[in-house]
Order: C-alpha cells, then structure tokens, then sequence
C-alpha cells in the first residue's frame, strides 16, 4: 500500500506540473507528435500500397496474344502446347469477349460504335506450375515462338517490382521510426532537465532529509511518460486530420480506375502501439535526463 501511495503521488505531482504549464506542455507535445507522425504516415501509406498489391493475381500469368492471320493448325498446336504439364491453367479469351470486357470496365458502352472491325486479338490468359522469375520468363520466351503467337507478355511482373519496393520501404519506415525514436528522447529529455534544474534547491532539501534518488526520480518518469502520451495522442490527431484531406481525393481518383480503394485508417493496435512507443519514449528520455541531472546536482554540492 506504501508504494501505491508513492506511485499516486508521484503521478498527482506530474499531472500537477503539465497543468502549471500548459502552453510549455502543448508545444512539447505538438513537437513529439510531429516527430513520430511522419514515420506514422509512411508506415500507413505502405499499408495502403500493400492492400492495393494484395488485390493483384496472387499467381503470375503469362497473355498470349494470338496473330489475326494464324491458320486454324496453329491455332491447334497452340492449344495442345497449353495442355503440356509445365502449364497449369490456360484459359481461351475471343476476341469479342476481350472487347466486351474492355468496354464494360472502362465505363464505354459504345467503344465499338466507331469501328468497322474488332481491334483486338484472340488471346490465351496461361498460368505455369513454376511461379519463379527464372521459370516464368523461360516459358513466356518458349510461347512467344510459337508459330501463330503475335506477342507475349509476363503479367504480374510489376507487382513483384512493387513487391520488392515494398519491402525496401518497409526497411526504410523502420530506419526512419528509429531515427525519430532517438528525436522523441531528446526532446523528452531536454524538457524534463528544464524541469530538474528549476527545481535545484527542492531537490538538495529533498536529499537533506534523506530522499532516494528514485524517490525524487519518480515523478519525472510520470511527468515524462505523460508527455510521450500526449505527443502520442498529437500524432494521432496529425495522421486523423491528414486522412480527412487525403481521403475525398483518393477515392475519386480510384473511381475513376473503376476501383472501390480507399484509405485504410490506423487500426486499434497501431493506435495503442503508437500511444504506448511515444509513453515509452518519454519514460526513457526522462529517466536518462534526470539521472544525468541528479548527477550533475550531486557534484555542484
């Protein structure tokens, strides 16, 4: 029960400071919340680029576009290479359909209205057993030879390139939230050391009657932990108001690709992850600072 008094007392004595000095804390919390906000930001957007990857044929496909003038035998040959076990599903798409198809996706219902004859090809949509790039390209090279083939083409090859620059944002994400975790501690630090040295002479009178180090450390850690809270809580707010901005544009520019996108907001986790990190933050900068000032005050005496 003796340390639970402690505890909210030392906390009782932390609110009491935050409220003393209101405009202090405001800046104090604003900067943290700027601070943590844009890896915040990049961390969502990688979100969002992942959900846009993940609505991406998760197999690689090859499309044979067939030549207008093949002859009905390579038409067959084509076909029967299809069958061979190295492809595990081919699916024929006329000519007509890929017509009807482009016009229905992209809103024309009259994209034909002004053309003597269909523009586009009969095609095979072909997806190997092999889903390795080494794999993928070797059979696309050996369909592409195929007498009657006019051009092939490797789908899905550019969502492995965002695949692959996902990842290199995710790493980058994680370098940058590090750096900024480093910042967080400063500017936790300094503020608590302000809050140390104007209070000098308490501190000395405090050792005269016989405080602890930890004693007289505890409310700092309180008061810095608060802080990190509310720069957590600065954040959120930054990356609520930034999502009400983006949100309207992004989605009319995703309706005009006939797609249903839409921003996904920070979930309760990362919510209470981002809270808990910038708690910590400032948990870490303040004890760091009032141990460096402690010591400091120890040797003025």
């Amino acid at each position: 029960m003796g340390w639970l008094r402690h505890q909210k007392h030392a906390l009782t004595a932390a609110l009491g400071r935050l409220r003393a000095q209101p405009v202090s804390t405001l800046l104090t919390a604003l900067a943290m919340g700027v601070a943590i906000s844009l890896p915040a930001v990049l961390y969502l957007g990688l979100g969002n680029l992942g959900q846009v990857a993940g609505n991406l044929p998760a197999q690689p496909e090859i499309s044979l576009f067939l030549d207008t003038r093949a002859a009905d035998a390579q038409r067959a040959a084509i076909a029967a290479r299809l069958k061979q076990p190295d492809i595990a599903e081919a699916r024929f798409v006329p000519r007509d359909e890929a017509l009807a198809a482009l016009s229905a996706a992209q809103g024309l219902a009259d994209i034909s209205a002004g053309l003597t004859q269909n523009p586009l090809p009969d095609a095979w949509v072909v997806r190997p057993q092999a889903t390795s790039r080494e794999s993928l390209t070797r059979v696309a090279d050996e369909l592409g030879k195929l007498p009657g083939v006019a051009e092939t083409h490797l789908d899905s090859l550019w969502a492995d390139r965002l695949q692959a620059a996902l990842a290199i944002g995710r790493a980058g994400v994680w370098l940058l939230a590090s750096l900024f975790a480093i910042a967080l501690i400063a500017i936790s630090g300094n503020a608590i050391r302000a809050q140390v040295l104007a209070r000098r002479d308490e501190i000395l009178v405090s050792r005269l009657i016989g405080a602890t180090d930890r004693y007289i450390r505890r409310p700092f850690l309180y008061l810095g932990a608060l802080q990190g809270l509310l720069g957590g809580l600065a954040a959120i707010g930054v990356l609520a108001i930034a999502g009400a901005i983006l949100r309207a544009p992004v989605e009319r520019l995703a309706a005009l690709y006939g797609s249903t996108f839409h921003l996904l907001a920070p979930t309760p986790v990362e919510i209470g992850a981002v809270l808990a990190l910038t708690a910590a933050f400032g948990w870490i900068g303040a004890w760091l600072s009032v141990t460096r000032a402690l010591q400091q005050v120890e040797a003025a005496r």
